[in-house]
């Protein structure tokens, strides 16, 4: 799955996504850039 990362401001492939909820109960996709080690966050359904 992709993401935006906003330090390199590129879309990249998530590295450990993790499936999470929000705290509105709405799913979400969070992980790290696998360049530069920033936290990448999707919202929706992963």
């Amino acid at each position: 799955m992709q993401a935006y990362c906003l330090k390199c401001q590129t879309k990249r492939e998530i590295k450990d996504p993790k499936a999470i909820t929000m705290k509105n109960d709405r799913p979400a996709t969070q992980g790290t850039c696998p360049t530069c080690g920033t936290k990448m966050f999707r919202i929706g359904k992963s």
